[in-house]
């Protein structure tokens, strides 16, 4: 088996021999063990002390264009040569390189097609309480969304079997560990998790200016994820909901016509006409976004019939 560790970059010509220098030469089970630097626009030496540590593919993205673009670009390198399992890390030196033999060992074995690496937040040092409650609160959301029991959904130390990624299309600009999971979570695929310990932070994060950022961009793209796969769901509930508040001006309005009472009542009549037209629309919005849906799904089964042939799998 070929397994490709690519390692996504932005400025780390600091940090990168640490990360290069700790990735295991070899793993039981794996024949050969590649490294791609995918640089996403770094304007520091990062290509160069990647060459001089040994490292032979690399990714370039003229200008910076962000960790999703740089994960899919990566992946479709690593699959056009041969990558049978694919692992995801960082350039910051965040996460233990070491364990990478640990993480694969389960595709390996063919008992998991995604390992996701679980940080124990609680033991970060540099997370404060709101941070660890705040990862906590997204994982939970995320294995809602996503049929799921991961402890650290947000965990970027992951590793794919060639297969699931073929499954998997990135779609978001910012961040793919939340949308890969909910894909993951909708196609069925196998994902396992392990504990690891992250190393001493090195530095502050580049993907996001600070947590409120991280918190909304996130969010969106759980939101956005989960509507691409399950919208009947949401519009299911919004028609219930608005069909449940139209029977109460409705009720109220029957109850005065019964009892004679005086005084003109069409207002309830008018408010339980527009809140059932609501409920109405949004019980065909949510058929039509189900057919959009389905349509969906049929392309990527042809999408995945077309990676197939370009990854000559």
């Amino acid at each position: 088996m070929r397994l490709f560790v690519q390692i996504p970059c932005l400025n780390e010509e600091e940090t990168l021999p640490l990360v290069l220098d700790s990735i295991p030469k070899s793993i039981p089970g794996i024949d050969e063990i590649e490294i791609l630097v995918i640089d996403d626009g770094s304007s520091d030496r990062t290509i160069e002390v990647a060459k001089e540590h040994g490292v032979t593919h690399f990714v370039q993205h003229a200008r910076n264009m962000g960790l999703a673009r740089s994960f899919a670009d990566g992946v479709d390198y690593a699959l056009r040569n041969g990558a049978d399992i694919v692992v995801n890390t960082d350039g910051d030196n965040q996460y233990p390189q070491t364990r990478i033999t640990d993480l694969v060992q389960p595709i390996v074995a063919g008992t998991a097609e995604i390992v996701i690496a679980d940080r124990q937040t609680k033991k970060i040092a540099h997370f404060s309480p709101f941070k660890k409650m705040m990862q906590r609160f997204g994982s939970w959301v995320v294995n809602k969304a996503a049929g799921t029991d991961l402890p650290d959904a947000a965990s970027g130390f992951r590793a794919y079997s060639a297969s699931a990624l073929i499954r998997l299309n990135i779609v978001t600009r910012f961040s793919y560990c939340m949308e890969t999971i909910i894909q993951a979570g909708y196609k069925r695929l196998a994902i396992s998790s392990i504990p690891v310990e992250t190393n001493p932070k090195t530095r502050e994060s580049r993907l996001f200016k600070n947590i409120w950022q991280h918190m909304f961009q996130s969010g969106s793209a759980i939101l956005r994820s989960y509507l691409m796969y399950r919208p009947y769901v949401l519009f299911a509930w919004l028609s219930a909901l608005l069909g449940a508040l139209a029977l109460i001006p409705f009720v109220r309005y029957l109850v005065l016509v019964l009892t004679n009472s005086q005084g003109d009542n069409l207002q309830s009549l008018l408010i339980g006409a527009i809140l059932a037209i609501g409920a109405l629309l949004s019980l065909a919005l949510g058929v039509i976004a189900d057919l959009i849906r389905i349509v969906r799904s049929l392309n990527e089964d042809a999408l995945e019939l077309l990676k197939h042939q370009r990854y000559g799998r």
